[in-house]
């Protein structure tokens, strides 16, 4: 597919289209499944060990008796899977009070029981029937505190930074008086050509063996960007809005989840390029979960490090991050292309008042129109590992 091709031409999935379960989620609710599966074989096994199943059934059901009776941890797996699928499946929640209550429930109820009942006498399920429930809802909790409500805040922050780039683009830029000489721009070069490799040489140039470090960086991430783009038939589509900004993700190896933007702007291709690519320091205008971003150096004519600050999430679940970021800018004759992934600086190693994220291969690309100088699309490649 064209990449100069609109992206309006997608219309508005309606919400039961849409994904409506993240990965992470489904496989906690698998989690939650076995749980009452393996609880449930457990118990079965057990009423198979001496008598008949249905003697033991009438002993532990009908004549059910709290201190030798294995049914009521059965009942509180069952209760537990009620609980968590309603809470996590049918509705789901992003929130951990379900998941507490039931583990409260579950702990304090196994406990009570080993306490006054008889079962450690009955035989070893009566050690393991127990342990197991404990500790398994222990680890649904852990699950899905430290993996499915943390991957959906990050999820979470990479959309709406994509979404907040659509929302906004509108109010940054709207045509204003930018005059030719007010930023440098990287000499033209052609994807491919030996010219592109030497660039560099036509201006400022990497000396040190880090500034060549970081140079090397900057054309990995931008051939990276390259074979993102020229997968677009691959890109899986999230979400659209009224106006036809399209987000979509793409499976990356050894990077994981991508998310794109790819956004039909009312305005020249050279306005976007002047305004985002050249100037990263605006980034907080138009960027919601960025707070702070500074050059840090400027390696060479195509080359700079960069240090961001990004806000907090989800209402506190993801507190702030700070990254270091090489970032590559190139001029080509039918787009601008700006590519970065993180690296390391002396500038600014990593502060205990933030945690230090990691940004896979991304960046930017403005395609100029054929058609229409004033209309260009652009393309946002975000890859962002919270950690």
């Amino acid at each position: 597919a064209s990449l100069s091709a609109h992206s309006s031409h997608y219309v508005p999935l309606p919400p039961t289209e849409r994904r409506s379960i993240s990965d992470v989620r489904r496989t906690f609710c698998l989690f939650v499944t076995f749980d009452l599966l393996f609880i449930s074989l457990l118990w079965i096994i057990e009423l198979n060990i001496n008598k008949s199943i249905w003697l033991n059934l009438d002993k532990e059901v009908v004549r059910y008796d709290f201190r030798s009776s294995f049914f009521d941890i059965f009942l509180l797996a069952v209760f537990r899977f009620l609980c968590l699928q309603i809470a996590y499946a049918a509705f789901k929640l992003r929130h951990w009070w379900v998941i507490a209550i039931t583990t409260l429930v579950t702990s304090a109820f196994l406990i009570t029981k080993v306490i006054v009942s008889d079962l450690l006498t009955e035989n070893a399920f009566g050690y393991v029937i127990p342990i197991t429930s404990f500790v398994v809802a222990w680890l649904e909790t852990w699950f899905l505190d430290f993996k499915v409500l943390t991957q959906e805040a990050e999820d979470e922050r990479a959309y709406l930074a994509a979404v907040n780039a659509a929302c906004e683009s509108g109010h940054l830029f709207y045509p204003r008086a930018v005059s030719d000489g007010q930023f440098y721009s990287p000499p033209e070069s052609l994807a491919g050509s030996d010219d592109d490799l030497d660039e560099e040489g036509l201006g400022r140039k990497a000396v040190t063996a880090q500034e060549r470090e970081f140079v090397r960086q900057g054309r990995e991430a931008m051939a990276v960007m390259e074979q993102i783009l020229s997968q677009e038939e691959n890109w899986k589509f999230e979400k659209n809005n009224d106006i036809g900004d399209c987000v979509y993700t793409l499976e990356i190896p050894f990077h994981g989840k991508t998310f794109i933007l790819k956004a039909l702007l009312q305005c020249s291709a050279e306005l976007v390029y002047q305004e985002v690519i050249l100037q990263p320091e605006k980034m907080v205008q138009w960027n919601r979960t960025i707070s702070a971003c500074q050059i840090l150096q400027r390696v060479d004519d195509n080359t700079s490090v960069s240090y961001d600050v990004s806000s907090g999430a989800a209402g506190g679940v993801v507190s702030p991050r700070d990254f270091v970021n090489v970032r590559r800018v190139e001029r080509r004759r039918d787009r601008y292309v700006s590519a970065g992934m993180s690296t390391v600086h002396s500038s600014k190693p990593p502060h205990h008042r933030y945690v230090r994220g990691e940004n896979g291969p991304g960046g930017f690309v403005v395609l100029k129109s054929s058609s229409n100088p004033s209309l260009c699309t652009f393309i946002w490649v975000l890859n962002t590992d919270l950690k």
